[in-house]
């Protein structure tokens, strides 16, 4: 009895092992069987370029004395108080000119009493106006050339993740700020209506810089390169057919699109690297993200971070 055991025993572990090995066999095969393609599409194409940065005022200064040594006689207003441009703020003993306010807003600080001496330049108030804002956003500077004044602008607000904003390029700063070897530059946006945003807010920009209506379009990754020859593998509607290798131009990118200029008619099929497996090769999971076991992508991209709309413009 015990010989039969055994014997039943040592058949459930060969038929257990020969199970596992099948399964290894049979499984990355089927997954790598299963084609991945895209329908070349037309729409429109955004590109656009990305920063964050923070809500400022667009006007935040010092009220400065104008007069040497001069004894202040009156301050008319007071810290919180909100002022219009050409609101006279203080005067002076001997009668020379007032000090006005240099814009609307509100004065923040007092920094002078009634009697104090005074001396030309000397920062008597601050005004800040909490109604006019702006975004400074930093851009990495291989994308400051694609900047340029008044462009359109969407905004993110963190502390109102379901609101959206509008801008325009107001400036783009001439100067550059290094650090690990990277430079960014400042760019400030002009918010059209910061209507419930305060100074200190974190924004996220993202900056128009081309946009192309009907383009023809297909995923980054259908796109391979060779040789400095662009071309897509066309999945032919016949089964009898097989693919063929196309070459084609490409036009504007973003990180999800590129537009095919030449080569491909809206409808076509295209197909798309496999997608890597557990079980796949270490090539095979180089051809999933770039294609023909090349790392990144293969058309360079014309922009940051990006918005696509489709047809509906949506």
């Amino acid at each position: 009895m015990k010989k039969w055991i055994l014997i039943a025993l040592g058949v459930l572990i060969v038929g257990f092992v020969g199970y596992q090995w099948v399964s290894a066999k049979s499984s990355p095969q089927a997954a790598m069987g299963q084609e991945r393609t895209a329908v070349v599409q037309k729409g429109k194409l955004d590109v656009k370029i990305s920063g964050s940065g923070t809500v400022q005022p667009v006007t935040s200064e010092d009220i400065k004395s104008t007069v040497d040594t001069n004894e202040i006689d009156e301050v008319l207003v007071s810290a919180g108080e909100e002022v219009k441009k050409g609101a006279i703020l203080m005067t002076y003993v001997d009668g020379s000119d007032p000090i006005i306010a240099p814009a609307d807003g509100v004065i923040t600080t007092i920094a002078v009493q009634n009697g104090e001496r005074v001396n030309n330049g000397q920062a008597v108030a601050h005004l800040t106006n909490y109604k006019d804002l702006q975004t400074v956003v930093q851009i990495d500077e291989l994308d400051i050339p694609k900047i340029k004044m008044d462009q359109t602008v969407n905004l993110k607000v963190n502390a109102y993740p379901d609101q959206s904003y509008t801008g325009k390029v107001s400036s783009v700063a001439e100067e550059g700020t290094s650090a690990n070897g990277v430079s960014t530059f400042d760019v400030t946006i002009h918010i059209d209506k910061p209507d419930n945003l305060k100074v200190g807010m974190s924004t996220e920009a993202s900056i128009l810089t081309a946009s192309k209506d009907n383009a023809l379009y297909v995923p980054l990754d259908a796109v391979h390169t060779v040789n400095g020859e662009k071309f897509v593998i066309e999945v032919s509607d016949n089964q009898n057919q097989e693919s063929a290798r196309k070459t084609v131009k490409t036009g504007l990118a973003n990180e999800d699109f590129v537009e095919i200029t030449e080569g491909l008619t809206a409808g076509e099929t295209v197909q798309l690297p496999q997608l890597a497996t557990s079980g796949s090769s270490s090539g095979n999971q180089m051809r999933g993200m770039g294609g023909n076991g090349r790392m990144g992508g293969m058309v360079r991209m014309e922009g940051g971070p990006v918005q696509f709309k489709g047809k509906d413009g949506n």
